[in-house]
């Protein structure tokens, strides 16, 4: 077998085991670290007849320009020292941002600073506490991005919901509704704001074009469980003879400060054009040496040092997130997302079909590499393009169709968007259990956003 295919092997079966990472009883991260080494072991050993056959675009720019490097040593250079780093630099990115977001809400939750969000929720009833949580989702994670803001929603709903099971189901609402509310924001998915520094799409038109359909996709699968959900959500016990070490005052300027902290990310991005992730540790920072000095004269047992609250940060999810984003890389590098995107382009050729396989697509393969492949793959034409040309403009059918279709595609699978490996990892949801409960939810209200998007343009043009 050529590596080339044991690569993709590597990859189906390391996703086999994750999907059933609780009758195998091998945690995830486990096995997501596995394939995200293994691919580029086998990568590196097969360089030669990779590289040779032209499947690797990343490989044939580098040889169009230096034909010197022929060899097998020039090849496990280029993919030591330029594929690595390079994929390395992006994923650490990703990386960095969820450590530091995952560092401020654990901060803020154990100052106790959602006490003030969670005692304005006095509802218990199922269904009123979905519609609330959901639709708070929804425009936060349009602000913030989804990413954060399914960690910030995760740390409310311990605090509301005591029943496991019931937990499931609101965090993967959660998982629905941030997804859905960072598509029709240029800053509220990974993918949208690659878009939107690529210049495939604006803010005002996305916002104008996309709302609807990502407001349905949301709407139809709540909608659906509010006639299956039934009775209260029994909330946690609170010991009340539990002495409080914060004061209102200290809970209320860390909530502040955090979600501030958090907030100020995409601002700070605007303003210094510099990497998200770098706006998040400066958040970080700021509130860790608040907190030092709120904490200075306190005595040792009463302190809520930072370094002690760290050690709660879940580091699993940051591993899983390093191996599922690494084996995806070393796939895109070899060329293996390269020639899916032809198969997908040459037996489709309609671009809702293709935006709508890509939005499919991206609940089983992260959808970063499949919107930077089909940013690859097809150009920005000009303004005055006619005919199927057309739909690839600056706000053009295509682009405005896959922020969508990428942005809620993932939530099909637990494992098919950053907000749903989030809080995967989170709250330890089984893959099965969203797959029988909630997959054909999330489809549903998928392909309800594409009629209406398809209804809009064709009534409004």
């Amino acid at each position: 077998m050529s590596m080339f295919l044991l690569m993709v092997v590597i990859f189906v079966l390391g996703y086999i085991a994750i999907a059933l990472e609780h009758p195998l009883k091998i945690d995830k991260a486990a096995s997501a670290l596995f394939i995200g080494t293994a691919t580029w072991v086998a990568y590196i050993f097969g360089a030669f007849d990779i590289f040779t056959s032209g499947a690797s675009h990343a490989w044939n720019e580098y040889f169009a320009s230096n034909p010197e490097a022929n060899t097998i040593e020039a090849m496990q250079h280029f993919i030591i020292h330029t594929q690595i780093i390079e994929h390395l630099g992006e994923i650490s990115e990703i990386l960095f941002f969820l450590l530091g977001a995952m560092t401020i809400v654990e901060i803020v939750d154990q100052h106790q600073g959602f006490k003030v969000i969670t005692d304005k929720i006095k509802t218990t009833n199922k269904v009123k506490l979905l519609w609330v949580l959901s639709f708070l989702t929804f425009f936060l994670s349009a602000i913030l991005d989804n990413l954060t803001t399914t960690i910030v929603m995760v740390a409310l709903l311990r605090k509301l919901i005591d029943d496991k099971q019931t937990r499931w189901f609101y965090a993967s609402m959660v998982v629905l509704a941030a997804n859905a509310g960072g598509a029709w924001s240029p800053i509220g998915d990974v993918t949208t704001i690659m878009l939107w520094i690529g210049g495939q799409i604006t803010t005002v038109n996305i916002i104008l074009k996309i709302f609807l359909p990502s407001l349905v996709c949301m709407v139809v699968p709540l909608t659906w469980l509010s006639f299956t959900m039934k009775g209260n959500a029994k909330r946690p016990e609170v010991n009340l003879n539990k002495k409080s070490i914060t004061t209102p005052l200290e809970r209320n300027l860390i909530l502040i400060m955090g979600v501030g902290g958090l907030l100020f990310v995409p601002v700070f991005k605007t303003v210094t054009h510099l990497p998200p992730y770098m706006g998040m540790l400066l958040s970080l920072s700021i509130l860790w040496i608040t907190t030092e000095i709120m904490h200075k004269s306190k005595p040792k047992e009463e302190k809520l040092s930072v370094t002690s609250i760290l050690t709660k940060v879940d580091v699993p999810t940051v591993f899983f997130f390093l191996g599922i984003l690494s084996a995806v890389a070393a796939l895109q590098s070899a060329g293996q997302l390269g020639i899916l995107a032809q198969v997908l382009d040459k037996n489709l050729g309609n671009v809702y079909l293709i935006g709508g396989s890509i939005g499919v697509l991206s609940a089983i393969v992260d959808n970063v590499p499949l919107v930077a492949g089909a940013m690859g793959m097809y150009e920005i034409t000009d303004i005055t393009s006619v005919g199927y040309a057309s739909n690839f403009v600056v706000d053009g059918v295509f682009w405005e169709y896959l922020a969508y279709t990428a942005g809620t595609g993932g939530s099909m699978l637990i494992i098919g968007s950053a907000a749903g490996v989030a809080a995967m990892g989170l709250e330890k949801i089984d893959f099965i259990w969203y797959l029988k409960k909630i997959s054909l939810l999330a489809l549903l209200g998928y392909l309800s956003g594409i009629a209406v998007y398809i209804l809009q343009i064709q009534l409004l043009g």
